[in-house]
């Protein structure tokens, strides 16, 4: 599917001043307090469809981070799978590992069942080609649940990489256990991606979800 181009130009447009103010970084965190467009673009029948054809219905976003190759932020992202989800408060629980914190923002490795059960969904602000470092992807990947350095050398010699090219506006949802990378973009430009995460399952008190968009 494909957003309207007036529902893009407007995160676009509120998404600027943060934007700027990262421009060497080349990313945002904590998005759903930087523009009230990012909560209603969460909460759009378009966005809806594809988490809740994956997650059912009562599915909700829980994070929301804006990554942009510029030429000064090319970066190159090496393959990782996503572990960590944003919680409003440490709390000592079984199976809840490797704590952090992100711009403030308590993070932590959930089970493995949890994140089976999650869904990322990128939005594309701009085009993305095989020039501007797309996503990489590793198919099937992410039904082997956490992996060691020794098993993503295994799904990088045994399987090829997928680059998940998009135009302006095109939704792309992968498994945030999915292997996935990219390279530096040969022709670097603005290449503007919202990334949510999306969740069914509540979290075990007195642990809480840093946000929760429904």
């Amino acid at each position: 599917p494909l957003l309207p181009v007036p529902t893009i130009e407007r995160c676009v447009r509120e998404l600027a001043p943060a934007a700027e103010r990262a421009n060497d970084r080349g990313g945002v965190r904590n998005l759903f307090e930087a523009a009230p467009a990012v909560r209603e673009l969460a909460r759009s029948p378009e966005v809806r469809a594809v988490a809740e054809a994956v997650l059912g219905p009562r599915c909700f976003a829980v994070h929301a981070i804006l990554f942009d190759k510029t030429p000064d932020a090319n970066w190159k992202v090496v393959w990782h799978q996503d572990l960590t989800i944003a919680v409003q408060a440490r709390a000592n629980l079984p199976g809840f590992v490797a704590w952090s914190e992100k711009e403030g923002v308590v993070h932590v490795q959930p089970p493995i069942e949890l994140l089976e059960r999650m869904l990322a969904i990128r939005i594309h602000l701009d085009d993305c080609t095989a020039d501007n470092g797309p996503v990489r992807v590793l198919d099937g990947s992410h039904r082997s649940g956490r992996l060691s350095v020794e098993a993503t050398d295994q799904w990088r010699a045994q399987h090829p990489a997928v680059d998940c090219v998009a135009e302006r506006g095109a939704i792309l949802a992968f498994r945030p256990l999915i292997l996935h990378a990219s390279s530096m973009a040969r022709l670097p430009a603005h290449r503007r991606v919202i990334h949510f995460d999306f969740a069914t399952d509540e979290l075990p008190p007195p642990l809480e979800w840093h946000h929760r968009i429904a």
